[in-house]
């Protein structure tokens, strides 16, 4: 066991430790341990030549001898380019983003039929696709005006739904809904709207989309159990091509 010195630079270090029955990657860890440069990084010169990392080869070390050492020590870590961004910091869209979390719809008053038929509607990739690239008005006139309307404003609802995880409430849906179909206005003694079938809800909001809303290229739908494509030709509505089942016989 030997006592050295070793000059690394301006910096001079008395009395380090050397232990020749150790591997000299021992030693040049205690000199990464002083200087913080990495061993891989480390020159160290003896007098008769240089360290090596497995064997100390022919080197003569002594008590109180000097070693000198070369190599830089591991650059400080730089700045990151994109900050971390915290939970508290983030806007209701990033939120909704980063965790994933589904959008909620207000209960207007005993509307959470046409809550949860928009919510299973939603569910549907396909149908929520084709809502993207629907490019009909809120406005509209004519003998299609309904269907338009309501999938124009389903649409716009789907799309702020995308945008955060609070609850929203649908007012523009729920009016047309109402609108198109005077059932689901009904109100009690008190004036509140009545409890109303989802089911129903669901059959009409099919409809309405079964009007509107084009089928897709039959490459894109699932084989059936023949083998056969489901829609081997452009279908006229997505709604038939999706939910629709045939019969052979």
């Amino acid at each position: 066991l030997f006592a050295v010195n070793v000059k690394w630079g301006k910096e001079k270090f008395d009395g380090v430790e050397l232990n020749t029955d150790e591997p000299p990657m021992v030693f040049k860890a205690q000199l990464f341990a002083l200087t913080g440069v990495q061993p891989a990084r480390q020159k160290v010169m003896v007098k008769g030549g240089t360290l090596k990392d497995d064997d100390w080869g022919n080197l003569k070390i002594k008590n109180g001898m000097t070693l000198l050492m070369m190599g830089s020590a591991d650059a400080l870590p730089e700045e990151p380019i994109a900050r971390p961004v915290f939970v508290e910091d983030m806007t209701e869209e990033q939120l909704a983003s980063a965790m994933e979390l589904p959008c909620g719809l207000t209960n207007l008053g005993n509307t959470c039929y046409m809550n949860a038929t928009v919510q299973c509607i939603r569910s549907v990739p396909e149908v929520k696709e084709a809502l993207k690239r629907y490019g009909g008005a809120l406005r509209a006139s004519g003998e299609m005006a309904s269907a338009q309307y309501i999938t124009a404003a389903l649409r716009d609802l789907f799309d702020s739904m995308d945008k955060t995880s609070s609850s929203i409430p649908p007012i523009i849906l729920l009016q047309f809904l109402h609108m198109a179909f005077p059932q689901f206005a009904e109100k009690g003694d008190q004036g509140q709207y009545l409890q109303q079938d989802a089911n129903e809800c669901w059959v009409q909001m099919m409809r309405v989309l079964q009007q509107k809303l084009e089928g897709i290229e039959g490459d894109t739908v699932m084989e059936t159990d023949s083998g056969a494509t489901a829609a081997s030709a452009k279908k006229k509505s997505l709604i038939d091509q999706f939910f629709s089942i045939e019969f052979e016989t």
